[in-house]
């Protein structure tokens, strides 16, 4: 069953649409961002509770520093310097993380209001037309989000993108996570399991190295079912870059096919959450820097560690890296990368 209702604000309409399924689970997505604001799945007991941190009000979505549920791009994480070439030609991004471009700029495609192309069944889609030059990209970009709601509680999210001059691409979504309840604090007991045995150090601005090391005999390794905040204090330079995690990891084995990479559980309640990707890596990032943030759904503001979110994603500064795996998407090409969340209890 499909809900839909438009919020006015200050940006504009600001369509959402809520998806119910046979179980009475549902989702709510926005059309700012192309964004997840809510998740209500049931517990073990078979009490519903919203597990995806947000806002009360859906413009706060807007610009907001977390990122939080929404779809950024064109291109998701880091680009060193904010500089990159393609075919020796070379394009300068606004800096807007220390001394790097992130998430495609402060206006990025997390900031625009998306197209709602559809609502029906079980089924939600935006597109997005970003012109050629803006945020310093060159091409005329069509983005698609696709969602999809079953009645097994998966969401499953395919994004599409296709260009008219050679770009770079790399989508992904920022939903945070907190499988006790979005308002109930800390994750830091939530455990973590993640297909990869390998990670991507990077430098103290994280702009990755170029290396891709084991995660054996680290606190990145969480190859067996580990609490986040276990080893989050440890003295360890990623942790101690990003007061937290907040690194890429590689996916073991990627292929491009649909293949599970990570489970997160939660004991008090139950839930356990599935995530599968065709993308070859995951951005795991604590919510190291989530205080301050406009207030959430219960009307408070999240602190530090409250969320944490999956990203599942190309790797990070691609653009600048030959040895990582291609982000340019040429004329003729086209991008499609699928995300799935599954919840169970």
């Amino acid at each position: 069953m499909i809900q839909k209702e438009i919020k006015n604000s200050k940006f504009g309409d600001i369509t959402l649409v809520t998806i119910v399924n046979a179980k009475g689970a549902s989702v709510t997505l926005s059309a700012l961002g192309a964004g997840i604001v809510a998740i209500n799945v049931p517990d073990k007991t078979g009490r519903l509770d919203d597990v995806v941190l947000g806002y009360a009000d859906p413009a706060d979505f807007m610009a907001d520093g977390p990122c939080a549920g929404k779809v950024p791009g064109r291109f998701a994480n880091r680009i060193a310097r904010g500089h990159f070439k393609i075919d020796g030609k070379a394009y300068s991004l606004a800096i807007n993380n220390g001394p790097n471009a992130l998430h495609g700029g402060p206006t990025g495609f997390q900031n625009r209001i998306w197209t709602l192309d559809k609502a029906e069944d079980d089924t939600v889609r935006f597109s997005y037309r970003a012109a050629d030059g803006e945020e310093g990209y060159p091409g005329n970009l069509l983005a698609t989000a696709t969602y999809r709601w079953t009645d097994d509680c998966t969401l499953s999210l395919t994004l599409t993108a296709e260009t008219d001059a050679p770009t770079v691409v790399n989508l992904t979504n920022h939903a945070y996570f907190n499988l006790a309840g979005h308002n109930s604090g800390s994750v830091l007991s939530h455990k973590l399991r993640l297909n990869a045995s390998r990670y991507l150090p990077t430098d103290d601005t994280l702009i990755p190295t170029g290396e891709l090391a084991p995660v054996t005999g680290t606190p990145m390794d969480f190859t067996e079912p580990k609490e986040l905040g276990q080893d989050i204090s440890a003295d360890f330079p990623a942790l101690i870059y990003g007061k937290g995690y907040d690194n890429c990891w590689v996916i073991d084995e990627a292929d491009g096919s649909l293949r599970t990479i990570a489970v997160l559980t939660e004991e008090k309640s139950g839930r356990t959450l599935t995530v599968s990707t065709t993308q070859p890596g995951v951005q795991v990032y604590t919510g190291n820097w989530l205080a301050g943030c406009p207030a959430n759904k219960a009307g408070r503001s999240y602190d530090d560690y409250d969320g944490v979110a999956i990203e599942c994603q190309g790797f990070p500064d691609a653009p600048n890296k030959a040895g990582f795996p291609s982000a340019v998407l040429r004329p003729g090409e086209k991008y499609e990368q699928t995300i799935s969340f599954n919840f169970k209890a």
